[in-house]
């Protein structure tokens, strides 16, 4: 590996250091659906964005609120020594791609049938914290 490679290798290694990811794949609901709960939460601080997703009636909300608390779980073990409240967590990146699709028949008029897609998704979430100093801390209290 050459040293630009490895340079640019080692810069994207600690970017990561404080991302942190969960996937959820093939969730039966249609992705249309589940991009209009995905909107809500996109770019929010995360306590704020469980507070949508717990109040919101749309049914996907429930799976990515259980999504969103695997992130926050895979931060957390990525980031041990850091505090969760300290870190200033919030949704980076948050996309919802087409899963696959079941394909059934129902019965129509003059012995035809009419095809049904059941549609499912992939979701994507990404964390990032801002790590905040102590001058801004001192700020946002007063």
């Amino acid at each position: 590996m050459g040293a630009r490679k490895r340079i640019a290798a080692e810069e994207r290694k600690e970017e990561n250091k404080t991302k942190a990811m969960a996937v959820l794949n093939n969730c039966p609901s249609s992705p249309r659906k589940m991009r209009l709960v995905v909107e809500m939460i996109r770019g929010v601080e995360v306590n704020k964005a469980l507070d949508i997703l717990r109040f919101s009636t749309k049914e996907p909300s429930k799976k990515v609120e259980k999504l969103l608390l695997s992130a926050i779980a895979n931060w957390q073990k990525k980031n041990e020594e850091v505090r969760i409240e300290k870190s200033n967590l919030f949704v980076k990146e948050v996309f919802v791609n087409g899963g696959r699709q079941l394909k059934r028949l129902r019965p129509a008029p003059q012995g035809r049938g009419y095809r049904i897609r059941k549609r499912s998704n992939h979701v994507t979430i990404v964390l990032d914290s801002q790590a905040i100093s102590h001058e801004q801390v001192e700020s946002k209290t007063n």
